[in-house]
């Protein structure tokens, strides 16, 4: 595990033991605590802030919301291995390619690259307990990890390599629709064609907000539903 996955779970685990409107320590506190930069500090405080354990408050800091158990929320649910864990079930991928190719223009538009420039296009299967659960399709800048390999991704979860890489998750947008399923894409999940699906369309940023990934996702309209809460001010 990274220094700075780490850091993310050790804070998550005292927060746990914390309660809702807790301040947690200053960054600059951390900084000392954990003996790292302040940017390593602010992207695990991202994360903790993206999966909705804390809240920051301008000109206060950042506080304990008290959500602990954020398994139904799918807001969350960026992390596929991560959310199945949680969820009591045994996560596994299944690499259905993976090659590097030329950005077309819509493509490189998505993804604010040239035209033409080069990304890793990675599909996969995603399985909980056996079952197909989610068909994805990821596009990443290949100048930015050259070092990604088909089978470096059949080992480790791909956010494990983007931390490795020094390029942590800051940001994450999700938009969600409904979709239809192809007849290929039907035979992966076990589902029959036009069967309705949750589409989720995701943009991943570092905290420069350079995109780390660009991924389309299809997952089983009869085992997904999106789930979002909040407290209004």
């Amino acid at each position: 595990m990274s220094l700075y996955s780490e850091i993310v779970k050790d804070i998550t685990e005292k927060i746990s033991t914390m309660e809702k409107g807790d301040k947690i320590p200053s960054e600059r506190q951390l900084c000392i605590d954990y003996d790292v930069s302040r940017t390593t500090i602010r992207n695990a405080i991202g994360e903790l802030v993206n999966s909705g354990l804390i809240v920051q408050i301008q000109g206060k800091g950042s506080f304990v919301t008290g959500k602990h158990n954020l398994r139904d929320n799918l807001s969350n649910y960026y992390s596929f291995t991560q959310r199945t864990i949680a969820n009591g079930m045994k996560p596994r991928s299944e690499i259905i390619d993976f090659r590097i190719k030329k950005a077309n223009k819509d493509l490189a538009g998505q993804m604010k690259l040239e035209n033409m420039d080069l990304v890793i296009e990675l599909v996969r299967l995603r399985l909980a307990d056996d079952e197909p659960m989610m068909y994805e399709t990821t596009y990443i800048p290949y100048d930015r990890f050259t070092n990604i390999s088909r089978e470096l991704v059949s080992k480790k979860p791909l956010y494990d390599i983007f931390d490795e890489s020094n390029a942590a998750i800051f940001t994450v947008n999700e938009r969600f629709s409904v979709g239809n399923l192809t007849k290929k894409i039907a035979g992966f999940l076990g589902q029959r064609p036009d069967a309705p699906s949750l589409k989720i369309i995701r943009k991943s940023f570092d905290f420069d907000e350079n995109l780390l990934e660009y991924t389309i996702s299809y997952a089983r309209g009869d085992k997904f539903y999106y789930e979002t809460s909040y407290s209004p001010r």
